[in-house]
């Protein structure tokens, strides 16, 4: 049925706005799971560059579709809170059939109205038990007691989840038997048919960290796609965020209409973990914690106990007694167990086995031999203490003894039979038969679910054991290590099934309680356990012990424990990527006196004489860590972070609408949420640090209760986005400020009891960026886009000062935005940032005192004062963040990483860390006394390198304009020029003369003596790029103006200044004998110089800029050069008489790049057009167009041999070719994305082979090595930055030379 005319005409009425505010990502999975929208027209809007290019897109397939993908498309502006953009659409719903479509559509109710539903795939056939069994739900336990009344008031809330999703909180107190009940309550084949016909899928929580929640989820995600087809398959997700949107989509596209059941939660901020939209019911203690989330939320009290008639029912079904028969001390039984059914099925198992003994446990239970250390006020211990007591008396004494040894186990974990076979050092059969009587007698609880079955204990159980053998808790951990070591001498288990899964999770826990000390240290500074660990358990585990256990690692070796903590907390998100990174290769980038680096080369020498490839970063010494610490908290850019008062967390906020809090030690998630309906672009904590508050584009502000994740208040006076939100720094008079880009009531203080604004601050007529309390609140700074900077009073809400900040920017008539203001300590000083300057001004008489102007061609994004010291940390739109001294004005450090621009910095309150946030994704913590100083400098990645013997030789310009020569091995500087006045575009360095050539933009080229102590003299225009190397240390440098200077090594004499071209030079080359220089250019030319002379021979011919030229062979005699261009043609150029010998248009898109074949037969073209094409160098024929890559063919390179091709492609992708018949031979990295955008992690740049053609080097993002014969990667190397533009290998491919994005240079060296 095609779209009715009133529902069409209000998509294009509304259409604009439905543009501008939706994400379709978001409602695409609501109207996938109606069945309205297929996977592929999914995938096709994703592929849509821009948030709003998707939503266009989703309108225009909409307005082809019928009536029922309208209301799905309402229906999910509903569910995702666009409630504005709903009613919009409400009055025009068109009319549905409810026998249309029955298999696919599953329900709609219009804004609060009664609708229609119906089910799809209905379970009309399948047992109830099969459906509870496949989706873990417990069994009843070994004696049952129904309590009506409570699974009736259970199942009546859950049809009410049968046609929106939503919460049901079944709530009481320890012991009361919630568990079953809810279980119980599900057990019914109506229900399920009518309500939850995608099953029933339950999941045990219990008390546990972040870490150990991303485990369950993982779990539950595995179990759930393990039902589907085996294409549904993903690898594990690697973070919590990861994974809850993976259940996200697993509930909402594949299970729509399901119950997932979360068992005994005790946190909200775990909760938040499955706020998805979909159908839920938890058990737990705490009424409130539903509070926290989002959706219709139901209730259902479970009572403090079982009654009397209950508690008998339980009583005579042990004892297989009437109720009328059951003697007279049952009642005084049920009494003293307090209604509680855990106590009562305990005292039921004993009788069962002794049914004389009524009156004998009567009086255990009423003598209260047992008192508890610990009390609570919700739960009387004493009953459940006499009945443990005595169903643990009744035991064998060998069972009693291996009974005790479960006190070691942690609340909510439970075990395979496997660990405890290990641990009892039995038959795995013979601990089945005695578990099976510890279940019997109610003493142990068993998931039979899973397969093997596994095993727990109720917390209050664990609290008893613990208790009574409080004083054996770590003879009982030692035993549980010996154990272990007897049974895993060769090594840890890797096989990641549950016994393996306890056994690396909790062995440090064991030896920790054990006070095993020296075990402790032996395994944590293992780079084994890293490695084993991280993969099966990922790395903030690791992180997480290494912090909790640090005390005792620290008596030991603190330097060791902290080397091991700081490879982590650096190599954490490449630990996370799948394929699994080679722990031993990352570890050989850390320093040479880390013990973390000794044992990896230990361990990669073994290896390599294994087989195995692996590479050691010869010059890291010369480049000190970068970042104590990296986080990447959301999917999307990072606007704002910041520390807590008491510098223990980090707040983060983005594009992804969320806030989320960190532990600032290890990064572990300690809270997450679901903050704004649009970006969040600012946080701040309460100078206690309970509260959180947050502002959006969404045009709100927000206070939150950051314990339980509660909205306290929402402030929506502001009409445009709320830009920045502080709180005063004292709770004394505690207020909140705000700003915005609304044109007159822009910045405003809140008094969080009051629902409206306490004072507007008027004076900005342009939008303000930031606001900013001094030390002592007694004034707060504004800064806004009219190049102001204003202070007001506080108290009065009046303006007291404005600083002009525009005035100091003379030299132009543009406007001055002032991005923010900070205050020195002592409240004297304020500091603006504007442009590309850092301005301090005198708060009492705005005289400008200090002016720091970087030479970068980027602006400052944010500045901030340290309150404990003189440092200014400043973030910049070139990814850079530098530290300055205020007094000195003196840069002290750059902090270089990030990949992005840095959009916020912030001190911790003591000064000792520097927090940086950035459009990259990523949150980085530096130790602000070890980044390192101003004399580290970046290099630009157009290098040469001379490898000679075991000299390694790097020529390259600095981020200073500088060009540098460096020794490779040390990195230590031997020659450097000064600054340039223009960029140094490239060089070459020549083996056969002692001379440097530098080709410059005004077309002229110079050649000059130097020596390592001298400095060349100015030249009048900027380095561009450095030219490729021939022989000697001859070098060249190409300057944008065109000009090329020649340089003498090392006397530093001028040999040439060659003018001619006039525009930048982009590649330059000497021949053979060294007296022929050839050089290209943006201004489409070729030029050949006899640079001692000054003779040029100019070959035109081509229409746009040439970058790159081959000469065609090694022979002096050969003359013959090949060029390509942007132009689509290669032409053949005759470098004595300056004659064209060829031209031809060789693909209809920019030519990439070019190479020859070692024996000058053939060579071979990339394009833009996604082809690679092979060319006979005599017959000038297209002799094979090869075609399969998928994006543009950015790289290619013949094998030494000539029987290969490799091509590489910005997807990422490789593929080696037969050059003899065309063939596909490989593809390389053809399994999965890596993590990256792309295979690679960007462009294939630059490929080459080993001289016995078996290897191949790639770069891209990374640098990989790959087996030709098979395709596969040997080996990945990941640089601090990305986007390599090249490497650079010796002849006996042992060595590689490379420059990042961030400037670091690499100098790897094949491990032997």
């Amino acid at each position: 049925m095609a779209l009715q005319e009133r529902a069409r005409s209000c998509l294009l009425r509304f259409r604009h706005r439905l543009e501008q505010d939706i994400k379709s990502s978001y409602l695409m999975d609501h109207m996938i799971s109606d069945g309205v929208l297929t996977v592929d027209e999914e995938e096709r809007i994703n592929n849509k560059p821009t948030k709003k290019d998707q939503a266009v897109a989703l309108l225009d397939l909409l307005l082809r579709k019928d009536n029922r993908a309208y209301i799905s498309f309402y229906n999910a502006l509903v569910k995702e809170t666009y409630n504005d953009l709903a009613s919009l659409l409400h009055d025009d719903l068109p009319q549905t059939s409810p026998d249309a479509h029955k298999s696919s559509y599953v329900s709609f109710t219009p804004c609060g109205e009664e609708g229609q539903s119906w089910v799809f795939s209905p379970v009309e056939r399948m047992e109830v038990e099969t459906v509870l069994s496949e989706g873990g739900v417990p069994q009843r336990p070994v004696v049952f007691v129904n309590r009506p009344e409570l699974v009736n008031r259970v199942r009546e809330k859950l049809y009410r989840l049968q046609k929106d999703p939503g919460w049901i909180t079944v709530f009481g107190m320890a012991g009361s038997g919630k568990s079953v009940l809810a279980a119980e309550a599900v057990r019914d084949r109506d229900l399920i048919k009518e309500c939850f016909p995608g099953g029933i899928h339950w999941l045990s929580i219990g008390q546990l960290d972040k870490p150990d929640l991303l485990v369950k989820i993982q779990s539950l995600c595995y179990r759930l796609e393990q039902s589907l087809d085996s294409q549904s398959l993903h690898r594990t997700p690697n973070s919590l965020d990861e994974a809850k949107e993976r259940l996200r989509f697993l509930m909402l596209r594949r299970y729509p209409r399901a119950l997932l059941i979360l068992d005994d939660i005790w946190d909200s901020t775990v909760l938040k973990a499955f706020d998805i939209h979909c159908r839920i019911l938890l058990t737990t203690r705490n009424r409130s914690l539903a509070d926290s989330v989002s959706g219709a939320k139901h209730e259902v009290e479970v009572e403090s106990g079982l009654d009397e008639k209950k508690g008998l029912e339980i009583l005579a079904l042990y004892t297989n007694t009437k109720l009328q028969g059951l003697p007279e001390e049952a009642r005084s039984i049920v009494r003293e167990c307090k209604g509680s059914p855990l106590v009562v099925s305990l005292i039921g198992a004993l009788l069962k086995e002794k049914p004389n003994r009524w009156r004998y446990y009567l009086g255990q239970l009423q003598q209260k031999q047992f008192k508890r250390i610990r009390k609570s006020s919700s739960y009387d211990y004493d009953a459940l203490d006499q009945a443990m007591a005595a169903s643990i008396e009744v035991l064998p004494d060998e069972h009693r003894e291996l009974y005790k040894d479960f006190t070691v186990l942690e609340k909510d974990i439970k075990v395979p039979a496997k660990v405890l076979s290990v641990l009892w050092d039995l038959e795995p059969e013979d601990v089945e038969d005695i578990l099976g009587e510890f279940v019997n007698k109610s003493l142990l609880f068993m998931d039979s679910h899973n397969k093997p079955n596994l095993y727990y204990l109720h917390d209050l159980q664990l609290d008893f054991l613990v208790e009574q053998n409080r004083t054996q808790l770590e003879s009982l951990h030692a035993k549980v290590v010996h154990q272990y070591q007897q049974h895993y001498r060769d090594g840890p288990p890797t096989s990641g099934d549950e016994e393996c899964l306890y056994w690396i999770r909790f062995l440090t826990y064991h030896m920790a309680k054990a006070n095993l000390s020296q075990e402790l240290y032996s395994l944590m500074f293992s780079l084994d356990w890293v490695s084993i660990k991280s993969k099966i358990m990922g790395p903030a585990h690791l992180i997480n012990d290494y912090v909790e256990f640090g005390p005792i690692l620290d008596k030991e070796n603190s330097e060791v424990r902290s080397q091991f903590q700081e490879f982590l907390s650096l190599n954490g998100h490449q630990l996370e990527q799948r394929p699994f990174p080679d722990v031993v290769q990352l570890a050989l980038s850390q320093p040479h006196t880390s013990e973390v680096y000794r044992q990896a080369l230990l361990q990669a020498q073994d290896r390599t004489s294994k087989g195995k490839l692996y590479f050691d970063w010869l010059n890291k010494s010369s480049v000190e860590s970068l970042s104590r610490l990296v986080i990447h908290p959301h999917q999307g850019s990072i606007y704002s972070a910041c520390f807590s008062h008491d510098g223990a967390k980090i707040a983060t906020s983005g594009a992804s609408k969320t806030v989320k809090v960190f532990k600032s030690t290890s990064g572990e998630n300690l809270a997450e949420i679901q903050a704004h309906d649009d970006e969040v672009l600012c946080c701040a904590f309460s100078p206690n640090d309970h509260l959180l508050a947050t502002c959006s584009s969404d045009r709100k502000v927000k206070v939150w209760n950051l314990e339980r994740a509660l909205l306290l208040r929402v402030f929506d006076e502001h009409e445009e986005q709320v830009n920045y939100c502080q709180f005063t720094n004292t709770a004394r008079r505690l207020l909140l400020a705000t700003c915005s880009n609304d044109k007159c009531l822009n910045a405003k203080l809140w008094n969080l009891n009051k629902p409206s604004s306490q004072n507007t601050l008027f004076g900005h007529f342009e939008p303000v960026n930031h606001c900013c309390f001094s030390p002592d609140d007694t004034y707060v700074s504004t800064s806004s886009n009219d190049g102001t900077v204003k202070l007001f009073q506080v108290s009065s809400a009046n303006e007291w000062k404005t600083i002009n900040v525009r005035d100091m920017f003379t030299e132009s008539d543009e406007e001055v935005p002032v991005k923010c203001s900070t205050w020195t300590a002592d409240g004297k000083r304020i500091i603006c940032a504007a442009r590309n300057a850092v301005l301090v001004f005198d708060v009492e008489t705005s005289d400008m005192l200090l002016e720091i102007r970087t030479n970068r061609l980027s602006t400052v994004q944010y500045c901030h004062a340290c309150a404990t010291s003189n440092l200014l940390a400043i973030a910049f739109s070139n990814y850079a963040v530098e530290l300055w001294d205020l007094e000195a004005n003196k840069k002290m450090a750059d902090c270089s990483g990030h990949l992005s621009w840095v959009q916020r910095v912030q001190f911790s309150p003591d000064g000792s860390q520097l927090l940086s946030c950035s459009y990259d994704q990523t949150v980085r913590l530096w130790e602000t006394k070890k980044v390192h100083t101003t004399s580290a400098v970046c290099l630009k990645r157009d290098s040469d390198v001379l490898f000679n013997n075991e000299e390694i030789i790097v020529s390259a310009a600095d981020n200073r304009n500088r060009l540098q020569v460096r020794d490779g091995r040390t990195g230590s500087v031997l020659f450097q020029s000064e600054e340039k006045s223009s960029r140094i575009r490239c060089t070459c360095m020549c083996r056969q003369l002692s001379a440097v050539v530098l080709g410059q933009e005004d077309g002229t080229v110079k050649a000059a003596g130097l020596t390592a102590s001298q400095v060349l003299r100015t030249v009048s225009c900027r380095i561009r790029r450095l030219l490729t190397s021939f022989r000697g240390l001859v070098l060249a440098v190409g300057l944008c103006t065109g000009s090329v200077q020649v340089l003498e090594v090392p006397s530093g004499k001028l040999l040439a200044s060659l003018l001619g071209h006039t525009k930048t030079v982009l590649h330059c080359q000497f021949s053979q004998n060294g007296q022929t220089l050839i050089t290209s250019s943006e201004d489409t030319t070729i030029r050949v110089w006899r640079w001692q002379s000054g003779e040029c021979k100019v070959l035109q011919g081509h229409k746009e800029q040439v970058r790159c030229f081959s000469l065609l062979s090694s022979s002096p005699a050969d003359t013959r050069l090949l060029s390509w261009s942007f132009d689509g043609t290669v032409k053949m150029w005759d470098i004595e008489s300056g004659e064209k010998l060829q031209d031809i248009e060789a693909h209809r898109e920019t030519i990439l790049s070019c190479h020859v074949s070692p024996d000058g037969c053939l060579f071979a073209t990339t394009s833009a057009d996604k082809t690679a094409k092979l060319w006979h160098c005599e017959s000038w024929q297209c002799i094979r167009t090869l075609s399969g890559h998928q994006d543009c063919v950015r790289s290619c390179r013949f094998s030494w041999d000539g029987r290969r091709l490799a091509t590489g492609d910005d997807n990422g992708e490789i593929r080696l070719w037969s050059v003899k018949d065309g063939s596909l031979l490989k593809i390389c990295s053809r399994e999965g994305k890596d993590g990256m955008d792309s295979l690679h992690g960007g462009w294939v740049t630059d490929l080459h082979f080993s001289p016995d053609n078996s290897l191949l080097v790639s770069t891209g993002g990374y640098i990989k090595w790959w087996d030709v014969e098979k395709g596969e990667a040997l080996q990945t190397f990941y640089p601090r930055g990305t986007a390599l533009k090249r490497i650079h290998v010796s002849s006996d491919f042992s060595t590689f030379v490379t420059i990042d994005s961030i400037g670091i240079l690499y100098i790897l060296q094949k491990v032997v």
